[in-house]
């Protein structure tokens, strides 16, 4: 026993050893790293921190470690309350919907790649890629001036055609047709960026081979276009599974009335109205940590299920 535990000491001696070696060599690339650490450490790790008043009664002049402790009290009211149902579903709701639309980039990306006119295929980018740089505000601001029922652009649209007016930012049953299409309208053409930097990578001897082969386009895509960039596929859907409930709560907010909340009230704005409106800081930091387990489940479940299915995962 005192031999085994001897040759452990030795091989954690010389594993600690190698690894200090190892950074002496590269010392360059670890201080690169260091200003990345220190970032997520400060801004990502410290504020951890404070999670601890989703469990205790937080009295400010107390502090965090005076706070009466209450266990998971704040838990069990929220799940009580009559609104848990309507915001997990609006919430639940609103992430599927984006989820389902997560092939668009893929489909934008591979036809762009099909292109051969350049300058077509560069206005096309430009188009897609400007949107992104604008801001929440301002996207919801256009979003409010198109749809207006008396002076809007798609009103007037609809009543060129023999239509009538349409209110839709009041009607409940248009609010998650409009968050969701805004964001892909918003985000569609920044998300192809990362698939057409994948598909450069493409063999062009493949494609060549296929074609002698007498592929069609669809058959190259199929299978030469499509398996080439599955690993990004793959990661990128993992990393979107990781914010499966974190919609973007700004534009929920700003697009947010009372005539539409049955289907615009998410979690996301719950814990803003109930922690910072109206100061319930440990009950709306309960709902928060809530809202965050459940994306951890489905961040771990989702890589899970991607490195069973193609042997792809983020670990």
């Amino acid at each position: 026993m005192i031999q085994k535990n001897t040759a452990d000491q030795a091989l954690s001696e010389s594993r600690f050893q190698n690894v200090k070696r190892h950074m002496a060599v590269n010392w360059q690339v670890y201080t690169l790293l260091l200003p990345a650490i220190i970032y997520f450490i400060i801004f990502n790790y410290v504020p951890m921190y404070g999670v601890q008043i989703a469990f205790k009664d937080y009295i400010a002049n107390l502090g965090f470690w005076g706070s009466p402790f209450v266990g998971f009290d704040h838990f069990e009211r929220f799940f009580n309350s009559y609104y848990f149902w309507r915001l997990l579903k609006n919430t639940l709701l609103l992430s599927l919907y984006e989820l389902v639309l997560f092939p668009l980039p893929i489909i934008f990306a591979l036809s762009l790649h099909e292109l051969h006119n350049g300058k077509f295929k560069r206005w096309a980018q430009t188009l897609t890629y400007a949107p992104h740089f604008i801001s929440v505000v301002v996207v919801v601001g256009m979003i409010v001036a198109f749809l207006d029922p008396i002076t809007g652009l798609i009103n007037h649209i609809i009543q060129f055609f023999g239509g009538e007016s349409q209110d839709f930012l009041t009607d409940p049953g248009w609010f998650r047709h409009i968050f969701v299409w805004s964001g892909q309208w918003q985000s569609l053409g920044w998300g192809t960026i990362i698939y057409l930097a994948a598909l450069a990578g493409v063999n062009p001897e493949l494609l060549e081979a296929a074609k002698v082969d007498g592929a069609t386009r669809i058959q190259r895509i199929w299978h030469i276009n499509i398996p080439a960039i599955l690993p990004t596929i793959v990661v990128l859907f993992i990393l979107n599974m990781g914010s499966f409930m974190a919609i973007g709560f700004e534009k929920v907010l700003l697009l947010q009335n009372n005539l539409n909340s049955e289907t615009s009230d998410i979690i996301a704005t719950f814990v803003y109205e109930s922690g910072i409106l109206e100061g319930q800081y440990s009950f709306s930091t309960a709902v928060g940590l809530f809202n965050s387990a459940i994306n951890i489940v489905v961040l771990v479940l989702a890589n899970y299920l991607a490195r069973k299915v193609s042997d792809n995962s983020l670990w």
